[in-house]
């Protein structure tokens, strides 16, 4: 996959693209795909769209192209800048789009999707590396060719893959604290009795 977008997403209420950090107890913590990379917490309310989750619709109505397809598309055309931009003309953008999906369904695929698509790939470009299919696939032999080591876990081994959901950190722990506030006495820690000196 020539541009990891597992852990990209867009959020409805919120410009502009956001790199999934972990879920929260009333969001998901997000960083922007940007130069500040500021952290934020999205709330649950906002609806939050996976960029690896996104297709583009094409006439076959049983066929459609995933965002990461097109922006290879894009990429092997055009290099890491699109031709053009959400400002661009109306006949630019659909010629543009034809480009990279010749068959692109031209009734449900708005122009306004267009404009997204322009936009999301000038912001992944510039902040996710892109990976040439080979380097992807050597990297995947060398993983797969790789002796196991038994007995200690290695650092990659406990990190999450891309395809693994969200980690809860942080969640389980809140929770535990709002029990113990709560008087639950099974989450409450152990008293120490005190003895009264005679």
């Amino acid at each position: 996959m020539p541009y990891e977008l597992q852990e990209l997403a867009a959020i409805s209420g919120m410009p502009g693209l956001y790199r999934l950090v972990r879920a929260a107890r009333h969001g998901v913590l997000v960083e922007s795909l940007d130069e500040k990379a500021t952290r934020t917490l999205a709330p649950a309310r906002n609806k939050v769209s996976l960029l690896s989750e996104i297709s583009i619709y094409t006439q076959d109505p049983d066929q459609t192209v995933p965002l990461t397809e097109a922006f290879d598309r894009i990429y092997q055309k055009h290099g890491t800048t699109a031709p053009v931009t959400s400002k661009s003309s109306e006949s630019e953008l659909t010629d543009f789009m034809a480009s990279v999906i010749p068959d692109y369904d031209r009734d449900r695929v708005y122009l306004s999707d267009i404009k997204k698509l322009a936009s999301w790939f000038g912001i992944v470009s510039k902040h996710v590396p892109y990976q040439e299919a080979t380097a992807v696939a050597e990297a995947t032999d060398s993983a797969e060719a790789a002796p196991e080591t038994k007995g200690k876990a290695t650092k990659s081994e406990n990190e999450p893959t891309a395809d693994e959901p969200l980690s809860t950190g942080g969640v389980i722990a809140a929770a535990d604290e709002d029990a113990r506030a709560e008087g639950n006495p099974e989450a409450a820690p152990a008293k120490k009795s005190r003895k009264k000196a005679e």
